[in-house]
């Protein structure tokens, strides 16, 4: 199946509510999406970071809030 869409007569908006409809659909069966080989040693990496106690973390309304303020 060949999927056109006309990405550059779409808003950022646009492609973003696409995107998280994909995401949403591709959520419903998380085991028919193959995860690569490298998610699983960042998983790993992180997780020794944090049981190591050298993990840095942020308030997820600050994050949220400099995620608004790069997208224009």
């Amino acid at each position: 199946m060949e999927l056109a869409l006309n990405l550059d007569q779409m808003t950022v908006a646009d492609k973003l509510v696409a995107m998280e409809r994909l995401w949403e659909d591709l959520g419903r069966t998380p085991e028919a999406v193959p995860s690569p080989s490298w998610h699983g040693e960042v998983l790993s990496a992180r997780e020794k970071r944090v049981s190591e106690d050298k993990a840095a973390f942020a308030p997820l309304d600050e994050v949220k809030e400099r995620i608004r303020k790069a997208i224009p």
